[in-house]
């Protein structure tokens, strides 16, 4: 099968979507298909991506051919210019392929929010009827819609989305609160699939603790207790976690906490700790995946929180898992269905998004005794058995198979 991933955001960028596409292309080369993928240049400064260590999906690896891009101040594709800047070269890029010998036409076509993508391969995918499958992570109308888009631009907006939502042969979504707001905006039940969602164990994972491990890759020397790695948005809310921080590491000396990644609140978020808590959290930006894995590794608890009054406040957060993959507790503030696991599966800490109740978390978990090597070892089994990205790309990739012999379309 003959399979071409259309997707702004590709492994190494430090991107959710990023590494869920690796992933998939990976798993799709991995079951024998012909696998290229149309994508960005990488942000300036990114760190080349690993080879996953015993991979087990050996065979032949996706082609990648990538396109420079516009990005904004804080390195992301992100605003109409920037997706214009993407969409128009993927376009023709894509076009060359559909409309090329038959030898070397894709069978199916996979992409990536957001919509204004989805367009572009919709209109050139209908011109020789190649079917294509969206993995819907992520619904821009809701992001527009929390932004506080017009009414008439947020009618325009949602309408383009569910055109492009129904005329796809299958569509991916990461839980049940996604899958649900895609039948809403009309695609018929049988072709939404959820696939789950996860976090690339391959990269994310305790160190290796062998005696000629070398630390090359700028990990901090004295481990901090804190960390939170992903991205800084108004949906995340992380403002609770730097007010309660600046509470709890004065009251105990030596502790210090970390933000790895970007985001468009990055920057107030670190002038905010600046004031409140100098000296006591580092905002190094976005770093290797090794640095990250290597303070998580020792840390007394991950970093992760998500506003309850949001359109987004039914999703599935993955920001935790990292954490958990690399063997630290969480501290989870706010809302989600991540909440109900942390009970369910002991994995640190569920609160409320507050100030108070993130603070007490973050005390209980300095004063307790550090997780021992059995409990971190436990945390890390549980990622890889239920949240392993690898397992999430295999059964997108089924999804893509089945793509191609698809359903009548409306």
């Amino acid at each position: 099968m003959r399979t071409v991933v259309v997707t702004r955001a590709y492994a190494p960028e430090p991107a959710a979507a990023a590494w869920r596409q690796a992933a998939l292309a990976r798993a799709l080369a991995g079951a024998g298909h012909a696998v290229e993928v149309l994508t960005s240049r990488p942000p300036a400064g990114t760190a080349p991506a690993a080879a996953p260590p015993g991979d087990d999906d050996a065979g032949p690896s996706p082609r990648v051919r990538r396109w420079p891009v516009l990005r904004d101040a804080s390195g992301n594709v992100r605003g109409y210019v920037q997706y214009a800047s993407f969409d128009l070269p993927a376009g023709l890029r894509l076009a060359a392929r559909v409309l090329g010998p038959r030898a070397g036409r894709p069978d199916v076509v996979v992409v990536e929010p957001p919509p204004t993508t989805g367009l572009v391969v919709r209109l050139v995918c209908g011109l020789r009827r190649v079917p294509y499958a969206y993995y819907a992570a992520d619904l821009l109308s809701l992001a527009a819609a929390e932004a506080g888009l017009p009414g008439p631009a947020l009618r325009l907006l949602t309408a383009l989305e569910a055109w492009v939502l129904r005329g796809a042969a299958r569509v991916m979504t990461v839980d049940e609160g996604y899958a649900a707001r895609v039948r809403a905006l009309g695609v018929p039940a049988e072709r939404v699939v959820v696939v789950g969602t996860g976090v690339d164990t391959d990269q994310l994972r305790p160190p290796d603790p062998s005696p000629g491990a070398v630390d090359d890759d700028g990990a901090d020397d004295q481990p901090p207790a804190f960390v939170y790695a992903g991205t800084m948005s108004e949906v995340q809310g992380a403002g609770v976690l730097v007010d309660a921080l600046a509470r709890v590491l004065p009251e105990h000396p030596g502790a210090r906490a970390v933000f790895y990644g970007g985001g468009v609140q990055a920057g107030e978020l670190a002038e905010r700790a600046a004031r409140l808590a100098p000296g006591l959290i580092a905002f190094p930006g976005l770093v290797a995946p090794s640095v990250i894995a290597r303070a998580t590794a020792t840390a007394r608890a991950g970093l992760a929180s998500q506003r309850p009054d949001t359109a987004y406040a039914f999703a599935f957060l993955v920001k935790p898992l990292a954490a958990t993959a690399c063997g630290a507790p969480v501290v989870y503030a706010g809302a989600g269905p991540f909440a109900q696991l942390v009970g369910e599966h002991r994995l640190g800490w569920a609160v409320p998004w507050d100030v108070d109740a993130v603070a007490a978390a973050l005390r209980e978990a300095l004063e307790r005794p550090a997780p021992t090597g059995q409990e971190r070892a436990r945390l890390v089994a549980w990622t890889r058995e239920h949240h392993s990205l690898r397992s999430v790309a295999r059964r997108a990739a089924a999804v893509v198979e089945a793509a191609v012999s698809p359903p009548s379309r409306s």
